[in-house]
């Protein structure tokens, strides 16, 4: 009896755990391009575009394997526009009884595929490091699940970067050693780009004709589309940008929006790269001599340590999770995170990087776009939307609580221990971007201080009585308390009137 093997658009691996479990003489793969994956936010279209055109390259892979696949295009006119409905199209063709699928990495999919009126067999996703189980287990008990602890557990269970039980180099964590603002850059270590071959172009005309409205420009278009140009990128990085990235990680330049950064999350999120292999092909650079240990550490951290820990947090606090809002903010996302009119360069220069590339470093996610949202009390489900829209490598499972409890502090203190909130010094330290623009980064009060210097004292006293007893907020607080009554009430002034323009739907 055939039995149907669901792959989904961010499943494109050989060893997907479905695959695995199936007969390749006698079951059928499914896969399917929908317009529900497409538009239940407005993707970026060169995200739909990376999707379905590795979607594509890996059905044809799989044919050459030997796997019978059916496999639906978005302009297909059978084309029900939903995986579930395509998988009951597929089961009625065939006669199936059975549907095969590796967990999905988002809640709203796991509900639909277990509403469906046939036999379901969910396999773990095994392309992970920990398992949800895994996970669960080293949660118990715990009053605080903070990456660090989980990160080391990780580390432990897969000896990366370490000797003897012990850390090399006698330290977990080298993140103090990686906050230099850079000074240069080298172009060799822009990550790798790939030319559009004839499988690919013809996805971009059907992206061009079917999504011009969304957000985000198309073209030029140049991510790796397959396991062999993933590879590569991978590669790329670990020879280029690799011995610089430790120490710049955090560094943000108008002449370069990757720096040393290997722009692969893409590759890893939708399956052309496994975790662990990134992981072994750093540290074998580290014990080559080619990068060092900050380097390799901080790296290995991003997706040994984060991104495995952020999986574990999704997929524990469930589906209610992304809705979660402790602080009660409530402010519609601004007209200038799509695109619209800003004076902060900051602001407008990450706007327009994601709007060109559907890319945007961790930095300039959480301490431009992310700060500004959490100072001004976005609503962080808003914010949400906006990041799993504009990005290429957003998932929900990996986005969500990167936005909800990282970036917002929405989800009342499960991943962060302080709010990430700063001033414009930070962001002044760490880039380049406040010497062209329109506000005073050193301006503390006034029409011409920078927003971030007025909403940084106006979100702390909004939410004193949650943030007053955290033992990593004092000093901000005593620094407010000791501030003259006069200084203090032209910040809140100026920030209110800020935030008043802001409403109205000013230029600010």
């Amino acid at each position: 009896m055939t039995r149907l093997v669901l792959v989904l658009g961010d499943q494109l691996s050989e060893t997907l755990s479905a695959l695995q479990a199936a007969n390749r003489t006698t079951d059928l793969v499914v896969m399917a391009e929908v317009a529900d994956e497409t538009e239940y936010v407005q993707h970026h279209p060169k995200k739909i575009a990376l999707v379905l055109a590795a979607m594509r390259k890996f059905a044809q892979q799989l044919r050459d394997q030997g796997w019978r696949v059916a496999y639906s295009r978005l302009d297909d006119p059978d084309n029900t526009g939903s995986i579930p409905g395509e998988l009951l199209r597929r089961a009625a063709e065939t006669e199936a009884q059975e549907v095969l699928a590796t967990t999905p990495g988002e809640w709203r999919l796991i509900d639909a595929l277990r509403m469906l009126p046939i036999t379901l067999q969910l396999h773990s996703d095994t392309r992970f490091i920990a398992t949800r189980e895994d996970f669960a287990v080293w949660a118990k008990g715990r009053k605080q699940l903070r990456m660090e602890y989980f990160y080391r557990e990780m580390r432990r269970k897969t000896g990366l970067l370490m000797e003897a039980g012990k850390p090399i180099g006698g330290k977990w964590n080298y993140d103090h050693d990686n906050r230099k603002p850079a000074p240069d850059f080298q172009p060799d270590a822009e990550p790798l780009r790939f030319a559009p071959d004839k499988d690919v172009q013809e996805v971009l005309t059907l992206v061009q004709d079917r999504f011009a409205g969304h957000f985000g420009e198309l073209l030029p278009f140049a991510f790796a589309t397959n396991r062999t140009q993933a590879l590569q990128a991978l590669e790329h990085f670990i020879t280029n940008a690799l011995p610089r990235f430790g120490d710049y990680q955090d560094a943000m330049l108008r002449g370069s929006r990757t720096l040393y950064h290997a722009l692969i999350a893409p590759y890893l999120n939708i399956g052309l790269l496994h975790p662990m292999e990134v992981c072994r092909a750093a540290e074998a650079a580290f014990h080559a001599g080619h990068a060092p240990l900050n380097a390799v550490e901080g790296f290995i951290r991003q997706i040994l340590g984060w991104r495995e820990y952020v999986r574990g947090i999704y997929l524990l606090e469930g589906p209610d999770y992304v809705t979660r809002n402790a602080l009660g903010h409530s402010r519609p996302l601004p007209d200038f995170y799509w695109g619209g009119e800003t004076r902060m360069s900051c602001i407008q220069l990450a706007v327009a990087q994601t709007r060109e590339d559907a890319y945007a470093h961790h930095i300039q996610r959480l301490m431009v776009t992310g700060n500004f949202a959490l100072l001004a009390g976005i609503d962080p489900h808003a914010l949400h939307e906006w990041y799993l829209a504009v990005y290429a490598d957003a998932f929900e499972w990996v986005e969500a609580p990167n936005t909800i409890g990282m970036s917002q502090s929405a989800d009342g203190g499960i991943i962060a221990s302080k709010p990430y909130v700063s001033s414009g010094a930070y962001i002044d330290r760490m880039s380049d971007y406040c010497k062209s623009c329109a506000y005073d980064v050193k301006a503390k009060t006034g029409e011409t201080a920078c927003p971030f210097n007025l909403l940084y004292w106006h979100f702390l006293i909004r939410h004193r009585a949650r943030f007053d007893n955290n033992p990593r907020m004092g000093n901000m607080y005593r620094t407010w308390d000791r501030m003259e009554e006069q200084r203090k009430s032209q910040v809140l002034a100026d920030a209110n009137a800020f935030l008043s323009r802001l409403d109205s739907g000013e230029i600010c």
